[in-house]
């Protein structure tokens, strides 16, 4: 027997029948066997092995072995052997125990360093359904040698019992398992420590029932290659936690049925379970191996070769549209091995036929492979967010997924996916580094998903939450606790939305177009919020951006940046209690900034794509092919951001309008702007007015879009083109304000009719009554940049509009 560090398993490549994996240690030591340890009168094989941190003791349980090397099944008069070695040299060995039951041995790994331990911890496991603790203290004789002290009574004590099956941690240290009361499945949990201490964590209701399943071990060592074939016989189980707290429970009962495979996920730190129902690609097709669950991080992997792989969300399973589901003849299954499994701790996987130990991950090149294939939405959503949570290179990552965004803007039906990705690049370009805020923020854009997926029946229902047991929380154990404590009392969720800055920003524009303005303090704090998300994207930037945007005021979409910020802000601090404030607010920052910045990036894209120049912000020329693809990318990106209601960058509304102005036909134009799909802007129609000349076509696209801007933006465009119908505009409105509030007077029925240069007594009454209104105390309130325009300029702009209209 010996051990390799991880990664050497292919040493033995043309000998896999005489090796085999026996442990592997949380320091990365793999403990496995070689041809035999010992041989006696019948050679003895090792059921269990383990070995200190500092490779001074050696733990090992031994049986009696048949002739053709296969276990003896424990007929009475069997033994099996534990037994305790000093290693440092080879020296004394003491029989921990020699009973007629299988034993399972384990060292614990403190979290310490490498320096020797005063003090050595041994878990002993009994098929007789308890665990034992044995204390071993070592000192050090003759120089290096270790020796064990007082090995003749070594102290120990029952860790649990009563149990029917157990799981290893190797990593965190922790023992799970499960006892019977009343029939009930009862999962515990026992937290071992560096200070020798354990404690029971929490006690938590499963419902399935293991009354009748027999003895089972997860992780005490590696299961051996016995009976490989009658897996699918029998039950797995296995638990899955991550560091940000989650604790999941996989279970894949007896197999009944050869046209569909069940299994349950129990998400405790969500408060329920899902139970999936997959179909076989073939009826006839029998299953011999066990369903194997793999811990991946973020999701969790469920496989049985040759038939189904799925990638389970476990950080947000409430949507089946965030788990990925590959079934039947797909090339991901047949690229996985075919041979039976073994999940240990962590990301480990050991391919039992081949003794290879391998480090399971989520490979993002081939993801990214996978979702320019792909034709399928529910795919699409579900390996967009799987890219995104892999976290290497996010930079490298976003501008591989940007591209496909814009390939395929109007390929998906089901989710608009500008929407989920800037949603969903947002949260995970956060969520790394605050993995408690994830409930505050949100994870998709998509809330609901009816479609079904072919082959997957799903059913899901509330559980039991677990009880905890301390009160005192550090770690991994304050973050489920959280979790816990969320379910419980946070209902609905408490995800971010928009509605409140919807309400607060159409309050503000309406102040602005009325004049009437709160406190300059608070509108000028929003546009501060803006100014500094603006700074962060200049920042961000690493290379000049070829758009032309942040190039203007662009007031309104600075209040809208400004007021998700602070509202935001306000949304974190309500809900984080004893987190700095500071640190909010730069949280707050840097994902409306996030936000903006993936919008920059998709419609950076399209502009390189199709190579576009400077030129376009000009009116007389005519659009080209490349021209017309990026209105059409702006206009979902529109879209995509108008339903959440997020802020677009300044600019963005004119760059929009100036290529729909170029791009659409007349009506197809007033069209758009009627139904809000583009947005005049004062900017847009000041370049709209000064670029075009004031031929019949241009005339009547000019008075088309002045009729149609707010009152404060039309009057100062219309003093800028010089035409009679500006002119009759603005006379109209001049009209408009000196009437509005005119009362009656008794006047001279008689008029002067030298002072009128017509004779036209209905137009030189209207005009007498503006000249006295002008003149009276009523008028006294001047209007900005209309000091020109009185009852003679009135006049004038209605005999040229009745010579035009009667062609004179």
């Amino acid at each position: 027997m010996g051990h390799l560090p991880t990664g050497y398993s292919g040493i033995f490549e043309n000998n896999y029948e005489s090796l085999r994996v026996l442990n592997v240690e949380r320091n990365g030591n793999i403990i496995y066997t070689y041809k035999h340890l010992y041989t006696f009168e019948k050679d003895l094989q090792v059921v269990s092995g383990s070995v200190n941190s500092e490779r001074t003791l050696l733990a090992a349980s031994l049986v009696q072995s048949t002739k053709e090397g296969r276990k003896n099944e424990l007929q009475p008069g069997s033994k099996c052997l534990t037994l305790l070695v000093e290693i440092h040299p080879i020296n004394n060995v003491k029989v921990l125990k020699a009973v007629d039951s299988y034993i399972w041995v384990q060292f614990l790994y403190p979290h310490v360093g490498s320096h020797p331990l005063p003090e050595n911890h041994l878990l002993l496991i009994s098929e007789e359904k308890y665990i034992e603790q044995f204390h071993i203290q070592v000192i050090q004789e003759d120089g290096n040698k270790v020796v064990i002290k007082n090995s003749g009574h070594l102290p120990r004590e029952r860790v649990a019992e009563d149990f029917v099956w157990a799981q290893w941690d190797m990593s965190e240290q922790r023992l799970y398992y499960i006892d019977l009361k009343k029939s009930r499945s009862i999962l515990k949990c026992i937290q071992f420590y560096a200070n020798e201490n354990f404690n029971l964590m929490f006690e938590a209701p499963l419902d399935i029932s293991l009354s009748d399943s027999g003895f089972k071990l997860v992780n005490f060592g590696c299961d051996d290659l016995q009976d490989q074939e009658k897996l699918s016989k029998y039950l797995t189980l296995c638990v899955f936690t991550n560091h940000t707290g989650s604790l999941c429970v996989c279970y894949s009962p007896k197999f009944d049925s050869w046209e569909q495979i069940t299994y349950s996920v129990f998400y405790f730190h969500k408060g329920h379970s899902k139970t999936f129902t997959a179909a076989l690609r073939s009826a006839d097709s029998c299953v011999t191996q066990a369903i194997t669950f793999l811990n991946l991080d973020y999701y969790v992997a469920v496989y049985l070769p040759g038939h189904f792989f799925h990638l389970l969300n476990i950080q947000h399973p409430d949507l089946i549209c965030h788990s990925l589901f590959l079934t039947g003849n797909n090339e991901v299954i047949d690229m996985l091995p075919h041979s039976p499994l073994q999940s240990l701790s962590g990301s480990l996987v050991l391919d039992w036929c081949s003794g290879k130990l391998y480090r399971a991950f989520l490979n993002q090149s081939y993801l990214l492979e996978f979702l320019w294939n792909t034709r399928l939405d529910w795919e699409k959503i579900a390996i967009l967010h799987c890219v995104l949570s892999c976290g290497r290179d996010p930079q490298f990552l976003e501008a591989k997924i940007i591209q496909w965004v814009s390939e395929n803007i109007s390929t998906c039906h089901s989710f608009d996916l500008i929407q989920e990705f800037i949603i969903a690049s947002s949260y995970w370009s956060i969520y790394p580094e605050t993995s408690n805020w994830d409930k505050l923020l949100p994870y998709s854009s998509v809330l609901t998903w009816t479609t079904e997926i072919p082959g997957i029946t799903l059913v899901t229902e509330e559980i039991a939450l677990p009880l905890m047991k301390v009160h005192s929380f550090q770690g991994y154990w304050e973050k489920l606790n959280f979790h816990l404590e969320y379910v419980k009392y946070s209902k609905p969720p408490l995800h971010y939305n928009n509605s409140v800055v919807r309400r607060e920003w159409n309050r503000l524009i309406s102040e602005e177009k009325t004049g009437k303005r709160r406190s300059k303090v608070y509108v000028r704090n929003i546009l501060d919020n803006a100014i500094k998300v603006i700074s962060n994207l200049e920042a961000r930037s690493l290379e000049q951006r070829l758009t032309p945007l942040f190039q203007e005021e662009d007031n309104p979409q600075r209040l809208l940046v400004g007021l998700m910020v602070s509202e935001l802000k306000d949304h974190l601090l309500r809900h984080l209690q004893g987190v700095e404030k500071k640190k909010i607010e730069q949280m707050a920052l840097d994902y409306v900034s996030k936000l903006l910045d993936l919008i920059c990036q998709v419609l950076e894209t399209s502009w390189r794509k199709y190579n576009l120049h400077p030129w376009v912000l000009h009116f007389d020329r005519q659009a080209s092919v490349a021209e017309f693809a990026v209105f059409h990318t702006m206009t979902r990106i529109l879209e995509a951001t108008n339903s959440l209601f997020l802020p677009l960058p300044p600019g963005f509304h004119t760059l929009h309008v100036i290529l729909g102005v170029r791009c659409l036909p007349l009506h197809n134009l007033l069209h758009y702007i009627d139904n809000g799909v583009l947005l005049l802007t004062e900017t847009a129609v000041t370049r709209l007015m000064e670029d075009l000349d004031n031929t019949e076509k241009n005339e009547k696209l000019k008075f088309s879009i002045i009729v149609r801007l707010p009152p404060l933006i039309g009057q100062k465009i219309c003093r800028l083109w010089d035409h009679p119908m500006s002119s009759n505009i603005i006379s109209r409105n001049h009209v408009k304000r000196l009437l509005q509030n005119y009362k009656k007077q008794p006047q001279s029925s008689r008029i002067d009719k030298s002072s009128f240069s017509i004779e036209f007594l209905p137009l030189n009454y209207f005009i007498e009554t503006l000249t006295d209104l002008e003149s009276s105390s009523q008028a006294l309130y001047a209007f900005e940049g209309h000091d020109n325009v009185d009852a003679t300029f009135v006049e004038e702009a209605a005999l040229r509009h009745t010579m035009t209209l009667l062609g004179l």
